[in-house]
């Protein structure tokens, strides 16, 4: 694909001006109900955490709210009741991005590139993902995490295998990159401190930055999103107004241009507080209790 400087700015962000809130609630809930590529899905329930084990009921109950509006669904986990995700995704129609959580413990990344292994050769594995931002958080060295990968893609023929962390470090560790058959990319602009009237913009040089560094590789956005509530940072402030332009402007893009995008998050989760203080529990598109943010 060559990079189209006419197209790499057709659409800033659509006009909200003039639309009260009413307006943009109604314009949110429709580009909710025209539905999207994929959603992170949130598991835990309030007063849960990493760490608890899911209930096969739970995860069926919120897999079903999300059905009617998500093509695919991405896990994070394939441990502590994380591995019945994809397997009622399938139930349900859904196609499935799974996740193996990596950290610095050698017993649970063993155990989760097993769950992610025996998902894949069950059919439940669309595209496999081998650790979430172990770079960034400086869990494993490269040299570990490119073992991950390579012996996973041995284990699991035909199935699509990547590993998901910030858009910079697929530039900045061309060695991993080359390892994914698929580039993983996180792009959140409120996180850069980007303002909401520019975030869209923002994106898309995050978007198209991986794209430059996979060589032609498929780019699959597997985390954006806006909260709602909390602290601002710098230029990037949470409100209901900003979370629901940016729903809407990163859906039109998505479907406009044809961009793989895993919207984050389903549902809000209390327990995120914890790591990324007060905004991280609120990026639902439903509340924690399972209703409509808007």
């Amino acid at each position: 694909m060559s990079f189209r400087e006419e197209k790499f700015f057709a659409l800033a962000s659509l006009d909200f001006e003039g639309k009260s809130f009413d307006d943009l609630k109604a314009l949110w809930r429709k580009s909710l109900d025209g539905g999207m590529h994929g959603l992170c899905f949130s598991p835990y329930e309030e007063g849960q955490e990493p760490g608890d084990t899911l209930s096969e009921a739970q995860i069926r109950r919120r897999l079903e709210v999300i059905k009617p509006y998500t093509n695919w669904v991405r896990s994070f986990s394939c441990t502590e009741g994380n591995e019945l995700v994809p397997k009622i995704a399938k139930e349900l129609g859904m196609k499935t991005l799974v996740g193996a959580w990596l950290g610095d413990n050698p017993e649970i990344n063993e155990a989760e590139i097993e769950g992610l292994v025996t998902l894949a050769k069950k059919g439940y594995v669309d595209i496999a993902a081998v650790g979430n931002e172990v770079m960034y958080r400086g869990d494993l060295t490269e040299e570990e995490l490119l073992k991950f990968i390579y012996d996973t893609k041995k284990q699991i023929k035909g199935i699509p295998v990547g590993y998901v962390d910030t858009y910079c470090e697929f530039t900045e560790r061309p060695a991993i990159t080359e390892a994914c058959d698929v580039i993983l990319a996180n792009c959140y602009p409120f996180w850069e401190g980007c303002d909401q009237d520019y975030s869209l913009l923002y994106m898309k040089d995050m978007y198209n930055r991986a794209l430059r560094a996979g060589n032609g590789k498929k780019v699959i956005i597997t985390e954006t999103g806006w909260p709602n509530k909390g602290t601002n940072l710098e230029g990037a402030f949470p409100s209901d107004t900003n979370a629901i332009k940016y729903f809407i402007n990163t859906q039109k893009w998505s479907q406009e241009e044809d961009i793989d995008i895993f919207y984050f998050s389903s549902f809000d989760e209390s327990w995120k507080v914890g790591d990324e203080g007060d905004v991280g529990a609120y990026w639902g598109l439903w509340d924690k209790h399972g209703n409509f943010k808007f």
